[in-house]
């Protein structure tokens, strides 16, 4: 009897493919990546279909002339349009996971399908981790390896878009300065929130709110810590105004996000608790006191540049005892910075799309 059987070099692709979209939506930023210029995490794919390493985000400014009126000469009076760029090298991400077997000797599919979660959820935590990294980025450094000279320089230029504590008078160019003078009173609070929404709509160049579909409105999204996440909640439900918004303006019953935990609405934000954000470690304030970033995030903050979407490999070692499964991907993730000088393109960056605040958040 002729059997007919599933050919075996048609299973990976359909598992690679699967892969990288479980992935992506198990992340907790997933629903803020896309790939125009009105989403916080843009994706850029041009990559995948053509060789090369550098991909390049680019911004043309607004024009702040003020034209000519009546009968005027415009000839002569013509505004520059001044373009920006930001460049990602992308990099592979690769990593595997060894079985050996002296039992049954195993199909390649059956060992992929072995590794999957673990590989899965390693791939989600990094994803996860290097946006991370990137919201806290200096100019391409991450934080933890930042010089003094590079966080001053860093500080300095993003003044209009840095905030210490629980006002803008806290500032200083020095980080280590500004950060050692928060006290554990300077806590966040509905009203710092609104704070960092008028700094996102006064600062220059501004920051762009981003559609969310969910709420169908133009909106700005925090991203906010555990700690932070519990000042900003934690006082009786019946004087919180944050905590009575949400009660009387939403949904009532188990699907108020007050019970779920999901994402609280506040002033034209979207606030997000995000609890592998952390406090500084390397710095601290007054007396101690635990100091922990909040990104207020509008349109193109990150840049996620791909040139090959999450693979799978396999290897078979020692006299086919040993068998490997991995994964790999080229990618990078970086903080969108523009230059902002009228004179050279890439002098005087600023973070595009980013609000940063230090504030306390005390250990529980």
């Amino acid at each position: 009897m002729a059997q007919t059987y599933a050919v075996a070099s048609l299973t990976p692709q359909i598992w690679d493919d699967n892969f990288f979209r479980d992935y992506v939506r198990a992340s907790r930023f997933r629903r803020y990546m896309g790939t125009d210029e009105a989403s916080i995490i843009q994706l850029k794919e041009d990559l995948t279909k053509r060789k090369g390493d550098t991909v390049t985000f680019a911004l043309v400014s607004e024009l702040t002339g003020g034209g000519v009126t009546g009968n005027s000469t415009l000839k002569g009076n013509e505004e520059r349009l001044w373009e920006r760029a930001d460049t990602l090298v992308v990099d592979v991400l690769r990593h595997a996971v060894a079985v050996d077997d002296w039992d049954v000797q195993k199909s390649v599919i059956d060992l992929r399908n072995a590794a999957r979660v673990q590989l899965r959820e390693w791939a989600q935590k990094t994803l996860r981790n290097d946006i991370l990294l990137a919201l806290h980025q200096r100019s391409g450094v991450n934080f933890a390896t930042a010089t003094a000279a590079q966080n001053n320089t860093w500080t300095a230029n993003n003044q209009d878009r840095l905030l210490f504590g629980l006002a803008t008078t806290n500032y200083t160019s020095i980080f280590a300065t500004a950060v050692v003078s928060l006290t554990a009173a300077e806590q966040l609070t509905p009203n710092v929130l609104s704070l960092m929404k008028r700094m996102a709509q006064s600062a220059n160049p501004k920051i762009k709110p981003v559609y969310v579909k969910e709420l169908d409105q133009e909106w700005y999204v925090a991203f906010i810590g555990p700690r932070a996440w519990r000042d900003l909640t934690e006082d009786s439900p019946t004087t919180n105004v944050l905590t009575l918004a949400n009660r009387d303006a939403r949904v009532r019953g188990v699907d108020n996000p007050l019970f779920t935990g999901d994402s609280l609405v506040w002033d034209g934000m979207i606030l997000r608790e995000i609890p592998e954000i952390s406090a500084l470690g390397l710095y601290s304030g007054s007396a101690g006191a635990a100091i922990e970033p909040v990104y207020l995030c509008g349109a193109q903050a990150v840049g996620l540049a791909w040139a090959q979407r999450t693979k799978s490999t396999t290897d078979t070692d020692d006299y086919e005892f040993l068998h490997g499964v991995g994964v790999q991907e080229i990618r990078r993730i970086k903080k969108l910075e523009f230059g902002t000088s009228t004179t050279t393109e890439s002098a005087t960056p600023k973070d595009h799309g980013i609000v940063t605040a230090y504030l306390a958040a005390a250990a529980d």
